[in-house]
């Protein structure tokens, strides 16, 4: 029996085969240095150096973290592109009792980077789930940003187009939290000068790019300011950034709400408008749902 093995379980007067299913592998969650190769953590180079198989981005970069490995490891490609074909392989190895250890490029995974299908669908096979922490960017400019960091926000990469991220910076315009943002650092300045007009141009801000590598920067000033900088360095607009922006100290007005949600009702389903609009207010759920329905009818 594929799967299984067989106990024997003793009494008095029989003995009874009991079916026990063989032990699945873990799926492991390693977060990987996001520069500086030092960071990678001892329980991650042991665990690198050891699982069987090593789910990957792209393994000519995760290669470099096991130099020196004197056993074969099975590499699985997983990014944009091959994660619906990878996840069934995947599972099926972890069914069959082989660990994996899921990495990205740099840093924590998941954290706008792929994986987040599989980590879901290794739950729903009764798989285990442990992740391994370490180096993120978020996290990492975030304790060197000078800012309230009792509460955040972590927006990821905002839209391309420059109309679409105008309208997601204003509707994040008067959010309490501190925000943080991941930006190629080639888009810097277009992007603060979107966050100077949206946010307002004294708006406190910590630039962090390079995170540990060689050429890092760490640049706290208000908006305005660190748009100029940039704008006029052309060594700031190398490599990847990290912006993190003080929250709104300005309580969000009436009219606001009411502008805010009018655009999310246009935008999105009811559902998904209301909780967009409940994340970015101080309303319930059911408060918002409410305000979402007022507009569309």
């Amino acid at each position: 029996m594929t799967g299984w093995h067989y106990n024997r379980c003793m009494s008095a007067s029989t003995t009874v085969p009991v079916a026990t299913p063989t032990p699945k592998g873990c799926l492991w969650v390693v977060a990987t240095p996001i520069g500086h190769l030092d960071d990678l953590s001892p329980r991650a180079r042991a665990l690198l150096h050891s699982v069987a198989v090593i789910a990957a981005e792209d393994t000519r970069i995760s290669r470099r973290l096991i130099e020196g490995r004197e056993t074969k490891v099975r590499w699985v490609v997983l990014n944009e592109q091959s994660e619906a074909k990878a996840l069934a392989d995947l599972i099926a190895l972890l069914i069959e009792g082989q660990s994996v250890a899921l990495v990205s490029d740099a840093g924590t995974p998941l954290i706008s980077d792929p994986g987040y299908r599989l980590v879901a669908a290794a739950h729903q096979a009764g798989i285990q789930v442990s992740p391994v922490p370490g180096p993120c960017a978020a996290v990492a400019a975030l304790s060197a940003a000078g800012l309230p960091s009792d509460r955040f926000a972590f927006e990821g990469f905002l839209p391309a187009k420059t109309g679409a991220r105008r309208q997601r910076l204003m509707a994040l315009s008067e959010q309490p939290n501190t925000l943080i943002f991941y930006v190629p650092a080639r888009d810097l300045p277009v992007v603060l000068q979107d966050m100077a007009e949206c946010f307002g141009g004294q708006r406190l801000a910590t630039l962090g790019r390079e995170l540990t590598k060689l050429h890092e920067t760490v640049r706290r000033d208000d908006l305005a300011a660190l748009q100029v900088w940039c704008a006029q360095d052309a060594n700031q607009q190398r490599g990847e950034a990290v912006v993190v922006v003080a929250g709104s100290t300005t309580p969000m007005t009436q009219i606001a709400v009411a502008e805010l949600t009018r655009e999310l009702a246009q935008a999105l389903p009811p559902s998904q408008a209301a909780a967009m609009l409940a994340r970015l207010t101080d309303l319930s759920r059911r408060e918002a749902f409410a305000l979402v329905e007022q507009q569309r009818s």
